[in-house]
């Protein structure tokens, strides 16, 4: 097996070799080289002398450098000059961009120069110095750049003479071109010149970026010695230096920042604590807990929120008792934030002591714990919910069922049957039977569920009988609903209702056979309303194929002999888009009960069909119901509907 895979292996690098090789370009030759410079020395337009520079910068070598040079006056090829010299290996472009340099203005000249500083040409520094007094704003700048990338320590001390006479005009750009080289020599190991240059410009005034990159660069180059800039620079009266050094602070490790920013945070105002928590926070220290733990009891409101919400990011477990000390805490957006808090910090020790207010707390704090262990999953606390839910409290009692709901599974159904049985008001009742139903909907296997169910009807009082008669139509399913039918037949009355109202609301079709037959044997006015009510409900659902759905209500029509019942059947019978449907409401027009109700169902069926694909094929047998619904209506605007439509269905059939 090894050797297959050693095999594969080295297949797959010698592919891979293979097509790299194949995707590397052939050295260029002299040849090439010497094709490309005649089409700059030639007359040839400006897109192929561009070109033959594009080109040049990938291929070109000394011999490119003078006629590529001669381009550089060129106020149209200046630029893909410049291209093409910046990336060939020779000193002489180095000297060719010099001696430009000397000759060129204008934007010419800025090009060049800034081409030196790309190729960060030491022996140049001379002569941008010089040309950092030009009159020519964009040269002066283009200077101060390049200086910057060339970043040695000539370069940096030709730009620090120049600071103090610059003009407002250039003097970003020669800030710019110092800060480059402060990085430069901090990169070099060179802390004492970067330190130089970054204290040069903390004191240069009218530009923030400047001031805040020299703080940041003046701390972090100082190290451990920087600490005590930025605690100044946390109480500047520039709050951009403030922000600055928080910033600044996240890029240095250790707990003596920690300590620095912890220790300074009572003596900041407000508007400048709560960004310097936040600091902390992302720190993830435990030596700043003592200061958040100080914050989070006193002071302004926003100011404890955010201490609170610190103390959780940071995740130490020994925050747990000051956050169950502030649970209690008058001010309710700190409580709530406290049993936030509490609920994201890990560890044994927080679900400890929340199980330890569950067990023995005030009423108020018994209800934060349960809330907690919710929001914590722990199911641990399972038992001790149980526990609760027999409590003498009535409120403590039922929230402790309702939270059960929440973090039980299937296993702990035979301890929430134990609850249901003793529970003797009526919101115990509720609050155990929405339990088993919650529970029982979420578990992996609800049959099992609904066999549990079951088995505990039989040995139930009546008013748990009624409760899980409703968990089983909560569950539905084959084997819930044999059971809710079996329940119908108890001699209680109240199991009877119950499981007559299970039915009535049954959301699944497989009931439909059921309702009917009850409907048609029941003894109750009420108990055949609600299974009627029940089956053409079903009948009037959009995913029951259609003819199943006439099928049911022409069974359900000799059923339908009260007013009320014959209402419900034409509701069902309007959902169906058919002429069938339209046959079956017809003679309803001719009753002073439910003439509008039928009326309405068949301008309703009518306007569907038409606007259906079939609608030539059914039009003619739509005129006489439409023209007899305009007669029998009192309601002039459905009428004037129903004309309107019949006139449509005459056209479509092609009638005069």
């Amino acid at each position: 097996m090894r050797s297959i895979y050693s095999l594969l292996t080295t297949a797959l690098f010698l592919a891979w070799t293979g097509a790299s090789l194949a995707a590397t370009p052939p050295p260029a030759t002299a040849e090439q080289v010497k094709k490309l410079v005649a089409v700059l020395q030639s007359d040839a337009n400006q897109k192929d002398k561009a070109d033959a520079c594009r080109e040049l910068a990938r291929i070109g070598d000394k011999a490119a450098v003078a006629p590529l040079a001669a381009l550089l006056p060129d106020e149209k090829l200046s630029h893909m000059a410049r291209y093409g010299l910046e990336t060939i290996p020779s000193p002489e472009v180095d000297k060719a961009l010099r001696e430009a340099a000397g000759k060129l203005e204008g934007m010419q000249l800025v090009g060049v120069i800034g081409s030196i500083g790309v190729r960060r040409d030491t022996k140049a520094v001379s002569l941008l110095a010089k040309l950092l007094h030009s009159p020519d704003n964009a040269v002066a700048q283009a200077a101060a750049r390049s200086l910057g990338s060339i970043g040695d320590r000539s370069a940096t001390k030709a730009l620090l003479k120049a600071l103090p006479e610059v003009s407002p005009a250039n003097q970003l750009a020669f800030c710019e071109g110092l800060l480059r080289c402060a990085e430069a020599a901090t990169a070099k190991g060179s802390r004492k010149q970067a330190m130089e240059v970054y204290d040069r410009l903390r004191n240069v005034s009218g530009h923030h970026q400047v001031a805040t990159a020299a703080l940041r660069g003046a701390i972090l180059t100082r190290k451990q010695a920087g600490l005590p800039l930025l605690k100044q620079a946390l109480h500047s009266d520039q709050f951009l230096l403030f922000l600055a050094a928080l910033r600044t602070s996240q890029e240095m490790p250790g707990q003596d920042v920690t300590r620095l920013l912890a220790g300074e945070l009572s003596g900041l105002p407000a508007d400048r604590q709560i960004p310097t928590i936040q600091n902390l926070a992302k720190r993830v220290d435990a030596a700043a807990l003592p200061a958040l733990y100080a914050a989070s009891k006193d002071g302004q409101e926003t100011v404890r929120v955010a201490a609170i919400r610190a103390i959780a990011e940071i995740g130490n477990p020994s925050a747990t008792s000051v956050l169950v000390g502030l649970l209690g805490d008058s001010n309710q957006p700190v409580a709530e934030a406290a049993q936030e808090s509490l609920a994201a910090l890990p560890g044994k020790e927080v679900d400890a002591a929340i199980m330890q207010m569950l067990a023995s707390g005030a009423p108020a704090r018994r209800l934060i714990a349960m809330d907690l262990i919710v929001r914590r999953r722990m199911t641990s606390a399972i038992p001790a919910l149980i526990e609760a839910a027999r409590d003498s409290d009535a409120k403590l009692r039922i929230a402790a069922v309702k939270k059960l709901g929440e973090l039980s599974g299937s296993d702990q159904l035979p301890g929430l049957f134990d609850l249901l049985g003793k529970a003797s008001s009526p919101e115990d009742l509720e609050a155990a039977e929405q339990t088993l139903s919650a529970v029982c909907l979420k578990a992996t296997d609800p049959a099992a569920c609904v066999g549990q169910v079951e088995s505990r009807l039989a040995q139930s009082q009546p008013a748990q009988k009624c409760a899980l008669v409703r968990v089983l139509g909560a569950v539905g399913g084959k084997k819930a609903l044999e059971a809710v039918c079996a329940a119908v037949k108890d001699p209680n009355a109240e199991v009877h209702a119950a499981a007559i109202r299970t039915l009535g609301s049954w959301s699944g079709v497989d009931a439909a056979d059921d309702l009917l037959g009850l409907a048609k044997t029941a003894d109750s006015p009420s108990d055949k309303m609600i299974c009627l009510r029940g089956y053409l409900r079903l009948a009037g659902q959009g995913d029951v194929p259609l003819d199943k759905r006439l099928a049911m209500c022409r069974q359900a029509t000799p059923l339908a002999q009260k007013d009320d019942e014959k209402k419900l059947l034409l509701a069902a019978l309007g959902s169906i888009a058919s002429v069938e449907s339209l046959d079956l409401i017809t003679p309803y027009l001719d009753q002073a009960g439910t003439k509008e109700e039928a009326a309405a169902s068949a301008v309703d069926i009518s306007d569907k069909l038409l606007k259906g694909n079939e609608a030539a094929k059914v039009a003619a047998k739509l005129v006489e119901p439409l023209d007899k619904v305009a007669q029998a209506t009192a309601n002039a605007e459905l009428a004037k509907r129903a004309t309107g439509l019949r006139d449509q269905a005459k056209s479509k059939a092609g009638a005069k």
